[in-house]
């Protein structure tokens, strides 16, 4: 009986499960808020997904270059020039949309938080380092993906050099094994978004439309724009084709997910996932994802660009285009190195808003505003930062496929 059940679930696609369980979530939050115990579906799916990326992370990348033909190569160089160059023009898009429809903050809420909020891009860089040599055991149960990525690319040559092939052939049944993990997770995943649903309508309504619903639609009409226009046209460059397949092939399979559970981490097996789904080399993918969940900040930076900006215009601060730009660079290399921390965007606004002369007082009331409309933001914020790391992670290597003569798989020509 079970196992009929099992199957008729699994004959349906996981897209149409995930449409269902929106519209379940949806209605269970309107008519049942009650029901707190659904939401706490959407908890473990979420902490499972964050709990399970940092080994698959590992395992991942240290079999890739212990048992792999090749090494790192100019693949990385383009999708770190597509992280960066993309980072650059979603910061670009929010400070004209800021100055396009300048918003207006009611300032009366406090902030308070435990995390340490970085004081300069000179102490985020220090944490950036110190985080990269960190205990190799702890990177990983503390999800420090700077840590993991440099460790597991250290392991993983070492074992090259040094292992036996019976230590390698562990080391692949390892990473089967991790890899079926996630996939039974994924499988389940419409349960997950239908506790994050409940929970997140259940708590916040549609409240936060009523006072802060222009400076939503700035921050979302902002991210959409990179997402649909920044972002494809990265990839054209990359493909010299129409860019538009591939995009919305990778909305489909990874921004659906991330927009839910709003955590990077929980989505780096999503893109895992999705990348392999692409027929992409995994010696390749296995590091250049948990890189993107790390240093591709297209939605913070307009995050970031977009709340320093609207507190400068509450408070009559004449700002700039030109200083504007420089704010958004600042604030992108600032977020490129503390994605680690508690808050991620929001408690890099203190940091933006000092650089306009903007008090820490006022700025972790800005911090507060972010809390408030951050049902909306943050989904956003992570569904483009997380899809936008399998798009161009996929643009770098076709790229390459292109300039060699091969055919890109049938549904992206």
């Amino acid at each position: 009986m079970f196992k009929k059940i099992l199957d008729k679930y699994n004959g349906i696609k996981l897209n149409y499960r995930i449409a269902i369980a929106i519209v379940l979530g949806t209605l269970l939050g309107i008519f049942l808020p009650e029901q707190r115990w659904i939401g706490e579906l959407g908890v473990l799916f979420v902490g499972a997904m964050k709990g399970i990326a940092p080994i698959l992370v590992f395992v991942l990348i240290v079999n890739s270059l212990s048992t792999g033909k090749t090494s790192l190569d100019r693949r990385f160089g383009k999708v770190f020039a597509f992280y960066m160059i993309s980072t650059i023009l979603a910061a670009i898009v929010a400070v004209t949309a800021s100055f396009l429809f300048p918003q207006n903050l009611q300032l009366a809420q406090s902030a308070t938080t435990s995390a340490v909020l970085p004081k300069g891009i000179g102490e985020i860089l220090n944490n950036l380092l110190v985080r990269a040599v960190s205990n190799p055991f702890e990177a990983i149960t503390d999800a420090n993906y700077i840590g993991i990525l440099v460790w597991a690319i250290i392991f993983g040559i070492a074992l090259k050099l040094h292992a036996s092939d019976s230590t390698k052939d562990f080391l692949q049944d390892v990473t089967k094994s991790v890899t079926a993990i996630v996939h039974w997770l994924i499988n389940f995943a419409p349960f997950g978004i239908l506790g994050l649903i409940h929970s997140s309508i259940a708590t916040n309504g549609i409240g936060i439309f009523k006072t802060y619903g222009m400076l939503v639609a700035v921050l979302a009409g902002a991210m959409i724009f990179t997402t649909f226009i920044i972002a494809p046209l990265v990839v054209s460059f990359a493909l010299k084709q129409d860019p538009y397949p591939l995009v919305i092939y990778c909305l489909k399979q990874s921004a659906v997910t991330a927009l839910f559970t709003r955590s990077s981490a929980a989505n780096i097996p999503v893109n895992m996932d999705t990348c392999e789904k692409l027929k992409l080399d995994r010696e390749f993918y296995s590091v250049s994802i948990p890189l993107g969940a790390t240093i591709n900040m297209n939605g913070a930076a307009i995050t970031i660009a977009v709340m320093t900006l609207a507190a400068a215009h509450t408070l009559g601060i004449a700002v700039s285009f030109p200083t504007a730009l420089i704010l958004c660079v600042v604030a992108t290399i600032g977020a490129c190195g503390a994605s680690g921390i508690a808050g991620g965007s929001l408690f890099l606004i203190p940091m933006a808003c000092s650089f306009l002369g903007i008090s820490n007082d006022i700025a972790m009331q800005v911090v507060a505003v972010g809390f408030i409309i951050g049902a909306v933001q943050d989904s956003l914020e992570t569904a483009l930062n997380s899809s936008t790391d399998v798009m161009y992670t996929a643009a770098a290597e076709y790229s390459g496929w292109v300039a060699e003569g091969k055919h890109l798989p049938r549904r992206f020509r």
